[in-house]
């Protein structure tokens, strides 16, 4: 149903003021923790991946040097039949005239944002279903540790060191964590009732866990009372990206209803180019 002057009378009220209340939300976060991004036509993306080469032998002078041949893999994004993320809504002229702010821009913006949030949602958590991407918490090839419980910092050593044992990159490395877990974290004190994590005090709101940069987000679902804590070397994440959420203005399209509409469309994939480098703390409690 189209907005009009009567069923949104919120946004024309005489006394209202020019600023529109927006609800909080979770950002977005996926695109900006480092993966590598490919910008694409649309077409499915190929990438080829080298899974191996035989080892080198010691040669002795004039003997003939063994041959050793590689062996080869590739990672496919935005298959066929792929869906994209779509938005459209409709409003009156009489609105877009009388409204206290700049209604269009306002549906525009917003509408973004949550495209945007759509994507990333499914970036992370997605199951992969019904021609939607798979999201990192459901990556084939995954280093994973189980029934981690009421998770303490030594279990985050433990992460770390099955990065390392993949050879991670850790300059690229990110811990992605819940904020009630974060906050279980930070809380953590020694046996003289000290922190164990001391905040910096040079680098507000800079995060970090055992000198990781980390992401908190909710979009880590959580199930009863338990959730995933994610160690991930980004740069080894491949992100296909069709179509950046793209805004049209439909002002001729509902003309026969004095109306205009704004369409947001945008379509991404994402795949582990080496799983290894991700590692995956299931079953996690904050108590």
């Amino acid at each position: 149903m189209a907005s009009t002057t009567s069923n949104a009378t919120e946004l024309t009220s005489e006394q209202l003021q020019s600023v529109l209340v927006q609800p909080l939300e979770d950002a977005s976060v996926f695109l900006s923790a480092g993966p590598r991004i490919f910008d694409t036509d649309g077409s499915p993306v190929r990438i080829p991946k080298l899974t191996g080469m035989d080892d080198p032998s010691w040669t002795g002078e004039g003997e003939k040097i063994d041959e050793v041949d590689p062996s080869w893999d590739e990672i496919t994004l935005l298959p066929q039949g792929m869906k994209s993320v779509k938005s459209l809504t409709r409003y009156s002229n009489e609105l877009a005239r009388q409204s206290v702010v700049a209604l269009e821009q306002v549906l525009r913006d917003r509408m973004v944002r949550d495209v945007a949030n759509k994507v990333d949602h499914a970036l992370i958590a997605g199951d992969g279903s019904d021609d939607t991407p798979t999201g990192l918490l459901h990556y084939s090839g995954t280093q994973e540790m189980t029934s981690v419980g009421t998770v303490e910092l030594d279990d985050l050593h433990d992460a770390v060191g099955l990065a390392w044992a993949e050879h991670a990159d850790p300059d690229s490395m990110r811990w992605m964590l819940r904020s009630d877990v974060f906050v279980h974290l930070r809380k953590l004190k020694d046996g003289q009732d000290r922190y164990q994590i001391q905040p910096d005090p040079t680098a507000e709101g800079a995060f970090r866990l055992l000198g990781i940069p980390v992401t908190v987000t909710n979009r880590i679902p959580e199930d009863a009372g338990a959730s995933s804590i994610v160690l991930a070397d980004f740069s080894q994440i491949a992100v296909a990206r069709d179509l950046e959420p793209s805004v049209v203005v439909l002002d001729q399209t509902y003309g026969d209803y004095d109306q205009q509409a704004i369409r947001v469309v945008t379509r991404y994939d994402a795949a582990p180019m080496n799983p290894e480098a991700i590692v995956v703390l299931r079953g996690v409690e904050a108590a």
